[in-house]
């Protein structure tokens, strides 16, 4: 009975489903599966773990900049593997963001030890993580630089679809 009406008003099934086959180009919405891994093959985050494909609009800025890059000229079920280094993903590690921090002002529910990872709120509500450096007696070293910043990575992609 759809399939009727569909034919009734003129619906072309092929071009319901207006999936684009032509290469990707900035402002395409897309849909991609990765697996992302550090230089020595570890394993740090995929759209399988995820449990879902990856969307986002090429160019917005949505994902770091050597991903977006690399699916540029990508047709749908292409596959490739990318390099992206640290200028083009979370960024080289910058000394600056390394603050010390008056203990007073952390949470005291959790002792703090080095190496642990805290996240901290900023005031609109948002969430980062920062490693804790070094404990001291008053202070507290924190490295609030992004934790895959200064780390060179490895992607593969599928472009599963241009929405």
């Amino acid at each position: 009975m759809a399939e009727d009406l569909d034919k009734l008003v003129g619906i072309d099934k092929e071009k319901k489903k207006s999936k684009k086959k032509g290469p990707v180009k900035k402002d395409d919405m897309i849909s991609v599966e990765y697996e992302g891994k550090f230089t020595d093959g570890k394993v740090f985050d995929s759209s399988e773990k995820a449990g879902k494909l990856l969307e986002f609009q090429v160019g917005a800025g949505m994902v770091i900049k050597g991903f977006d890059a690399a699916l540029i000229g990508m047709k749908p079920g292409e596959e490739k593997d990318v390099t992206i280094k640290p200028e083009d993903g979370y960024g080289v590690i910058n000394p600056e963001m390394v603050r010390d921090v008056p203990k007073p002002s952390m949470p005291e529910e959790q002792e703090l030890k080095k190496g642990m990872t805290l996240m901290l709120g900023l005031p609109n509500g948002q969430k980062f993580p920062a490693k804790v450096m070094d404990v001291g007696k008053d202070t507290i070293k924190l490295d609030l630089n992004h934790p895959l910043a200064g780390k060179t990575l490895k992607f593969h992609i599928k472009l599963v679809e241009i929405i």
